[in-house]
């Protein structure tokens, strides 16, 4: 039995990408490991099929209220599957839904958190949701975002980026290792390095290189195009899109770029995300939302 650790991030922010890093790395072979096998290494949290043990009804069915009621004893189950540390994905803001905790603290040994600029994680929403530019920074600042429930899901509750974000990271701690997606593309050698170093693994720099070079976007894309990726949502053409940074700067208007530094201005410049030629764009008053998930 093996407690969690869980890979954590607002949606299109690299999770997917540091679970291919770290599959790879364990696995250590001489090949990328298929995109497909991922959830053989890191369990998701909203799968429905960990709540057939406790409720009769279809689980097409299941309820809030019932994913609520059982989520801490899931969770629980969790730990059971491998005998090591157990890797878990999840979308959930850090705190409590409906007066349950949306992850079980009492089961886990830490987290990894990933956090990418908003500016670039609205233009990779747009095609993955399929919705509009508008809609998608409109959802970064809804705190009642998230998923509905599916016959294969459990909803998950996102809150807002900044929501999220906040959580996850305003207490440091031994047990937290947060990490941004900006670094993971332009320094991967150090980056990798010091989430192993989290871990408490001490892998060789060839091995961690060549987990590096398995789970680059151009290699997780090159896969999604010969064999399909099943955690691609139907109404998107591809999950693996460009993969590069301040994307923001040819697609977004100046007032789109203030709109979303207004909405999320404090997070943003924790993670040193309001360019200098926004810095007016930062309200006067620094307005501190009372929402703590």
């Amino acid at each position: 039995m093996g407690a969690l650790i869980w890979l954590a991030s607002y949606p299109k922010s690299g999770n997917t990408w540091m679970r291919s890093f770290l599959h790879n790395l364990f696995r250590n072979e001489h090949k990328p490991v298929s995109i497909n096998e991922i959830d053989d290494f890191c369990l998701s949290g909203s799968v429905v099929h960990w709540y057939r043990g406790y409720i009769s009804t279809p689980l097409q069915e299941i309820t809030e209220e019932e994913t609520a009621r059982y989520r801490m004893q899931v969770q629980r189950d969790f730990t059971t599957v491998f005998p090591d540390s157990v890797f878990v994905k999840t979308h959930n803001y850090l705190g409590d839904h409906q007066g349950v905790p949306l992850h079980n603290m009492d089961v886990t040994a830490g987290a990894i958190y990933i956090v990418r600029n908003p500016l670039d994680v609205v233009l990779s929403m747009m095609p993955h949701f399929g919705i509009s530019l508008e809609e998608a920074i409109e959802s970064l600042a809804n705190e009642a975002a998230g998923t509905m429930r599916t016959a294969t899901h459990v909803p998950e509750h996102y809150g807002s980026w900044s929501t999220n974000v906040r959580t996850w990271t305003r207490q440091p701690s031994p047990g937290l290792f947060v990490v941004r997606y900006e670094d993971m593309l332009d320094k991967p050698r150090k980056t990798f390095k010091q989430v192993t170093k989290f871990l408490g693994l001490n892998p060789s720099q060839e091995r961690i290189e060549r987990a590096i070079k398995f789970s680059s976007f151009k290699t997780l894309k090159t896969q999604e195009e010969k064999t399909g990726f099943k955690e691609r949502p139907g109404i998107s053409k591809s999950f693996f899109r460009e993969g590069k940074r301040d994307q923001w700067r040819a697609k977004l208007t100046p007032d789109q770029v203030r709109r979303i530094i207004a909405d999320h201005h404090e997070q943003m410049a924790r993670f040193g995300y309001i360019p200098e030629d926004y810095k007016d764009a930062v309200p006067a008053e620094k307005a501190v939302s009372n929402v703590d998930g």
